[in-house]
């Protein structure tokens, strides 16, 4: 992993779903719990449900339909909301998230949570895992009506936040994400590479990647940021 350098991040911006929760929850529900229900509603075979969904994900994918419940339970027909909480027992965070955090905020930098989720995801996720009580603000993209993909996203971050891109530090599993906020000059980048426990870590080589920010926190302590 490549050192960052904590004397010049002032502002931290983090993804939710693979960066602080465990992806294993949204994994799950898209790929497994999503085509079995629609398997039984619609009295089709599982893998048959499974083609189709990878199909409609294919078409929206990266955009703001992608992340919106409203968007998949007009399309299914079914209550995205409520099939989530039937497997909300799998909703966790890593482990190695909240130390992260925490440290973050000791140290005297700002911390914002920075989603694609849709608000009625982030909710819910938020009642399992108390994270608004340790980050500063909680953002869903949708509040932009664009996702991080976009350009458009980040300017519009910035305008709302006021944050110089130059000493921020976003953190993302999703490597296309990153490149976006690359594209906009966010000079501190650092890549997940074990965002689902349930799978293999990857090998990242476009970014500064992390297992387990954990250790970071030396790092974190020995430099804070005076404001």
């Amino acid at each position: 992993m490549s050192k960052l350098a904590w004397k010049d991040i002032h502002t931290v911006l983090l993804d939710m779903d693979g960066t602080l929760l465990d992806l294993h929850f949204d994994n799950h529900f898209w790929l497994e719990h999503l085509p079995k229900k629609l398997a039984e509603k619609n009295a089709i075979a599982l893998q048959a449900a499974k083609d189709m969904m990878a199909l409609e994900y294919e078409q929206v994918m990266g955009t703001l339909s992608w992340y919106c419940l409203d968007f998949w339970t007009d399309k299914l027909d079914i209550d995205i909301v409520e099939a989530k909480r039937e497997i909300e027992h799998l909703i966790s965070m890593r482990d190695d998230s909240l130390p992260f955090i925490d440290a973050l905020k000791a140290s005297g930098r700002e911390v914002i949570l920075v989603t694609n989720a849709h608000p009625d995801s982030l909710s819910l996720k938020v009642e399992h895992t108390q994270l608004d009580q340790h980050i500063d603000q909680l953002i869903s993209t949708h509040e932009f009506a664009v996702t991080k993909e976009s350009q458009v996203l980040w300017q519009k971050l910035q305008e709302k936040l006021s944050f110089n891109p130059q000493h921020t530090l976003f953190v993302d599993d999703s490597l296309g994400i990153l490149k976006a906020a690359q594209d906009f000059g966010i000079k501190h980048l650092l890549a997940v590479s074990n965002p689902d426990s349930q799978q293999p870590s990857r090998d990242i080589s476009e970014f500064p990647s992390i297992q387990d920010y954990r250790y970071l926190l030396d790092d974190i302590e020995a430099n804070p940021f005076i404001g």
